[in-house]
């Protein structure tokens, strides 16, 4: 029999197994294995069960595994939630400052106004937000992401998960590049050459994008502060917020679901690879190693990727606002034109506006709202309070908690940033997968704020 008359009767006797028959070949292999072993290997103690197989009993027990894995993302999440702020604070005054100096400089040296505010106001205050919002939580999410992982946890994680990605059709390994995705998006996608099968490995960079990275931590914080917690204060305050945050993360993970599902199902239809996952045994964290993955591998190179995109967001910011158009400037009347669709989607054109802006970096949607809402020249803190915030967007600009609601949920599922959407094409190497990327994500974030907005008024409750 010829080589194409085996594969062709192969592939006929395929259609006939069972969809676990992969399953049960890898248990076969290792029942032999075990078999051999136990008569070629002798031990000196007949221990049922040495320390790791008693951790792994609760850790990847299907009654108390995934509640451990969501407490410690919950943990995970409280601390860089808890402790991102105080640092970003303090790193955004020293390099406000700097910008500040180099201003008066310019200023002394008597440097055309526009080039001192082009440079000065629009392109370094682009960037120092960039660096003092995204560095501090990628400091703490990137570190402990690397201790679960160097302490031999993340492939229980894999485990945890892996019935919820197989029924979607998907890779189990997905859990695993979903999970970088919280600290970066483009790391996220980077992590997906785990994944063998080239079928499986694009629907996990297309999906990557439904679990929030930390550029959008400070719009999810400042929402779930301002108007979730809103009745809180101290310790209360910061457990619901987080909590609101996790609560994102939850309906992110399950639009990844329901995304690789509806892939497998239609443009991307093909049989799913052999998933064999081994656990290894739990290690004592190397310091030295977990310092130099996370905060040069990844923290390093994600900023870097990111001020690169975020530098020109700066410029376009300053321009729009330095433009004067009758009475107020550019971007205004850009936010005025946006508005009726902004409203339809239970968001307003200020909102679409500074997502447009922040294409290159998700980290500067808030200071750019805050910036057109005050009608200011460049990029500001805005209101130092929770209160003030609520009086600006609430009494000033009309937001209801549909407003804030929508607006969580639009920064969970919107377009991948810039950073992201180069990433994808280099690891691609397609400009239509880049590109479909941008219309499967936005096009879910338009039509789930509409649906949420028109059945909130068709109910009467806005």
């Amino acid at each position: 029999m010829e080589a194409n008359e085996i594969l062709q009767k192969a592939a006929s006797l395929r259609a006939g197994l069972s969809t676990g028959f992969r399953d049960e070949i890898v248990k076969s292999l290792y029942n032999e294995a075990e078999t051999i072993a136990k008569r070629a290997v002798k031990t000196a103690t007949d221990k049922k069960y040495d320390l790791d197989q008693r951790i792994d009993r609760i850790v990847t027990s299907p009654l108390t595994g995934l509640p451990i894995m969501l407490g410690l993302l919950a943990v995970i999440i409280w601390l860089t939630v808890s402790g991102a702020n105080v640092v970003s604070d303090a790193i955004a005054v020293v390099l406000f400052w700097v910008g500040d100096q180099g201003t008066a400089l310019f200023n002394i040296i008597n440097m055309p106004w526009w080039v001192t505010g082009f440079l000065w106001d629009g392109v370094y205050r682009g960037l120092a937000w960039v660096v003092s919002v995204m560095l501090p939580p990628m400091m703490i999410f990137f570190p402990a992401f690397t201790i679960l992982e160097d302490l031999g946890y993340l492939p229980r994680v894999a485990f945890n998960l892996d019935w919820l990605f197989k029924n979607a059709g998907a890779h189990g390994k997905q859990s695993l590049t979903m999970a970088m995705g919280f600290g970066c998006n483009a790391a996220g996608v980077v992590s997906t050459r785990i994944i063998d099968s080239p079928r499986e490995r694009l629907i996990a960079i297309l999906t990557n994008n439904f679990v929030p990275c930390n550029g959008r931590f400070p719009t999810l914080i400042m929402l779930g502060t301002v108007f979730v917690a809103a009745g809180f204060t101290g310790f209360t305050a910061s457990i619901i917020a987080a909590g609101s945050v996790v609560s994102v993360v939850l309906i992110g993970i399950g639009f990844t679901l329901l995304m690789s599902w509806i892939l497998t199902k239609t443009v991307l239809k093909g049989e799913a690879s052999a998933f064999t996952l081994e656990l290894p045994p739990y290690r004592r964290p190397n310091i030295g190693r977990i310092l130099y993955t996370s905060l040069i591998d990844r923290t390093l190179f994600v900023l870097w990727r990111a001020m690169q995109t975020a530098a020109p967001a700066g410029a376009i910011i300053w321009v729009l606002a330095n433009i004067p158009i009758g009475s107020s400037n550019l971007a205004q009347a850009i936010a005025a034109w946006l508005n009726p669709f902004g409203l339809l989607l239970g968001l307003d054109g200020v909102i679409l506006l500074a997502y447009i802006i922040a294409i290159p970096a998700n980290e500067i949607v808030v200071p750019t709202m805050m910036m057109v809402y005050m009608g200011a020249g460049m990029m500001i803190d805005g209101p130092s309070t929770n209160d003030a915030i609520r009086s600006l967007l609430i009494d000033g600009h009309g937001w209801t908690m549909l407003t804030a609601v929508n607006l969580m949920l639009f920064a969970l599922l919107h377009n991948p940033c810039g950073t992201t959407i180069i990433t994808i094409y280099k690891e691609t190497k397609s400009y239509k997968w880049a590109a479909m990327s941008v219309v499967i994500t936005l096009g879910i974030a338009f039509l789930v704020t509409f649906l949420t907005a028109t059945f909130t008024r068709l109910m009467g409750w806005a």
